[in-house]
C-alpha cells in the first residue's frame, strides 16, 4: 500500500482537516476568505451540475465557517439569477471572522436572509415544498454529538421534505471523523467536501448520509511537506488499484499465478465454499482446489468443472492438499462443530499463508485464538465484535480503531467489511476501499470476497509482483467494482453473489485492456 501525501488519496479526521486549514492560512499565508469563496464557488458549481434546471434554492446556514460557506453559496446563486431563500439557523449577529464577512457580503449584495425562529411553522413547510434543492451549510466538521436545538428540528424537516440536498463539506449531524450519527443527521444526495478528505464521509454511516462525495482540494493538491498532522488512512478505489495489476506475460503458465486451496462447506453450507472457490478461479488464480464435505463434490463440479474438488471427512485428509497449496482460504460455511474445528486446526498447523473468514473467525473467537503474521482475517462487524469481545455498536462507532485493534491482536492483515471497507497492515497506514453497494448486503458476498482475496494472495506469494497488502486492497476494490458492474445491468435489489462472480472477467478484462493501451502509448510495447 503506497504512502502518499496527495490530498486526493489521504484521509483525515475532522481535527486533522481543521489543523490543515489553519496551517494553510496561518503558516502558508493562504487567504482564509479567499478559500471560503473558492469553497462556495465549488459547491455552487456542483449544485448546477447535479440540478441544472433548478430555478431556486433554499440555503440553510449555521454558525462558524460552514455557515459562511452557505452565505456565499447563496450569493453565487443570486448572481446567477436563481431565486434564493436563505435561512440563518444560527444568529448571524454572533458570527465572527470570515464567516461574518461572508454574511455581510451576501446581505449587502441583496440576499434576503431570515432567521429560522422568525419563520412561522406553515411557512417553513412551504419553504421546503417550493424548493427544487436544499443546501445544507449548518453544522461543519468541528461539530460533535447530537445536533442541538434548533438544528435538530431543521435536520428532521430537511429529511422529511424529500427535497434533494447538497451538503457543504459534511452533512449536518454526521461525525466527519468516525462516520457515525449520534442523533439526527441530514441525508444528502451530494456532499462537496474541501481541501482534506474526511474519513467519516466514506465509512460506516458516512456513505448513507453523504451520498455522492465530491472532493475539491481548492488548489491545495498536496499536504505541505512540513504539515504537522498525519493522515489517518489512505484512499483506494478500483480506478487507482487496477493500475497495480501486473502485466500478463505471454509465456505465463498456471504455476505462475498460484494454487489456492479453499477449505469450506460443512453440511448445509456447500454453496459457501463453491462461491469462494469459483471467485478465486475467476480472479486469476492458476489452480483452485476445494476441500469440502463429500456430498458437495458433485454439485461443485457440475457448477464449475475447472475446480479440483475433494471430499474430506477427517482433518488428516487435508494434509496432501495443504502441502500443494500456496494459499489457504478457510471459513466460508465451515460450521462451528467438530468437522469445522478439525479442518481449521489442520489449516493453522500447516503454517501456509492463509485467509480466515466466517466460521473460522467464530471458532477463533470462542475456541482457537491464534496470532500469525502469515494470515489475513476478514470479519464483518458482527465477527469483529466477537473477536474483540465487544458489541457491534462499539465496532461501528469507530471502524478505524476497530480494524487497527484487530490487526494488532491477531497479526498479519485485518480487513473490516462494510461500507468503506478498511484494511490494516503492520507498520502501514490503513487503507479505505472507497464505495458502498447496498446490493452486496446478502448472504454469500463475503465468500466471494474471500475467494478473490485468496487469488491475489496466491499471485503475490508466487510472483512477487504484488505485496500481500497491495493484493488484499486490490482484491477488495475488485470485489466492489464487480458488484457495481453487476448492479448496473441487474440492479441492486436481488443481486446475487453469482452475479458478482460473473462480472469479474469483464471488469478485469477492461482493466487489462487499459493497462495494455497505456504500455503501448508509452512505447513500452509495440501494438504491431
Amino acid at each position: 500500500m503506497p504512502t502518499t501525501h496527495s490530498l486526493t488519496e489521504s484521509l483525515f479526521t475532522a481535527d486533522g482537516v481543521q489543523a490543515l486549514d489553519r496551517f494553510l492560512i496561518e503558516d502558508q499565508g493562504v487567504d482564509g476568505y479567499g478559500l471560503m469563496q473558492k469553497a462556495a464557488r465549488a459547491a455552487f458549481r456542483q449544485l448546477m451540475r447535479h440540478w441544472p434546471d433548478a430555478a431556486s434554492v433554499l440555503v440553510l446556514c449555521g454558525a462558524g465557517n460552514n455557515g459562511g460557506d452557505g452565505y456565499l453559496v447563496a450569493l453565487n446563486a443570486l448572481r446567477q439569477g436563481l431565486a434564493v431563500d436563505c435561512i440563518a439557523v444560527a444568529d448571524p449577529q454572533k458570527l465572527s471572522g470570515d464567516a461574518r464577512r461572508a454574511w455581510r457580503d451576501a446581505e449587502q449584495a441583496g440576499v434576503a436572509i431570515r432567521q429560522w425562529q422568525a419563520v412561522a411553522g406553515d411557512e417553513r413547510i412551504r419553504l421546503f415544498d417550493g424548493s427544487p434543492v436544499v443546501v445544507d451549510a449548518m453544522l461543519g466538521t468541528g461539530v460533535r454529538g447530537q445536533p442541538r436545538a434548533p438544528f435538530d428540528e431543521v435536520v428532521r424537516q430537511v429529511n422529511a421534505s424529500g427535497c434533494p440536498v447538497l451538503a457543504v463539506d459534511v452533512p449536518s449531524g454526521l461525525d466527519a471523523s468516525r462516520g457515525v450519527a449520534e442523533g439526527d443527521a441530514v441525508k444528502a444526495d451530494v456532499t462537496v467536501t474541501f481541501i482534506g478528505q474526511k474519513l467519516g464521509l466514506l465509512t460506516g454511516e458516512g456513505p448513507h448520509f453523504a451520498g455522492t462525495v465530491i472532493h475539491d482540494t481548492l488548489g491545495a493538491e498536496r499536504a505541505p511537506a512540513d504539515f504537522p498532522v498525519e493522515a489517518v488512512a489512505s484512499l483506494a478505489g478500483w480506478s487507482r488499484c487496477r493500475e497495480w495489476l501486473p502485466p500478463l506475460s505471454r509465456s505465463a503458465h498456471k504455476g505462475v499465478f498460484g494454487h489456492v486451496l479453499v477449505v469450506a462447506g460443512d453440511r448445509g453450507f456447500g454453496g459457501a465454499g463453491l462461491l469462494a472457490a469459483e471467485a478465486a478461479a475467476r480472479s486469476g488464480a492458476g489452480l483452485v482446489s476445494l476441500a469440502t464435505r463429500p456430498e458437495h463434490v458433485a454439485p461443485a463440479l457440475s457448477r464449475c468443472p475447472s475446480l479440483m474438488v475433494r471430499g474430506v471427512v477427517h482433518g488428516n485428509e487435508l494434509a496432501p492438499l495443504l502441502e500443494k497449496a500456496d494459499v489457504v482460504v478457510c471459513g466460508p460455511g465451515l460450521g462451528q462443530f467438530a468437522w469445522g474445528e478439525q479442518m481449521l486446526q489442520q489449516v493453522l498447523e500447516a503454517g501456509k499463508p492463509r485467509l480466515l473468514d466466517a466460521d473460522a473467525l467464530n471458532l477463533m473467537a470462542h475456541r482457537m485464538p491464534v496470532v500469525s503474521d502469515e494470515q489475513v482475517i476478514t470479519p464483518h462487524p458482527g465477527e469483529a465484535a466477537r473477536l474483540l469481545s465487544c458489541s457491534v455498536a462499539e465496532i461501528e462507532a469507530d471502524r478505524l480503531a476497530a480494524v487497527r485493534s484487530l490487526q494488532q491482536r491477531f497479526g498479519g492483515l485485518a480487513l473490516l467489511k462494510g461500507a468503506g471497507t478498511l484494511v490494516a497492515a503492520p507498520d502501514q497506514l490503513p487503507v479505505l476501499v472507497a464505495g458502498a453497494n447496498p446490493g452486496m448486503a446478502t448472504g454469500g458476498m463475503g465468500d466471494v470476497l474471500s475467494g478473490i482475496l485468496g487469488a491475489f494472495m496466491a499471485q503475490a506469494t508466487r510472483s512477487g509482483a504484488l505485496s500481500l497488502a497491495d493484493g488484499v486492497v486490490l482484491g477488495a476494490s475488485l470485489h466492489l467494482a464487480a458488484a457495481d458492474s453487476a448492479s448496473r445491468s441487474k440492479g441492486s435489489r436481488g443481486l446475487l453473489p453469482m452475479d458478482v462472480i460473473d462480472a469479474l472477467p469483464g471488469v478485469l478484462g477492461a482493466a487489462e485492456t487499459r493497462v495494455e493501451e497505456a504500455r503501448v502509448a508509452t512505447g513500452e510495447v509495440s501494438d504491431d
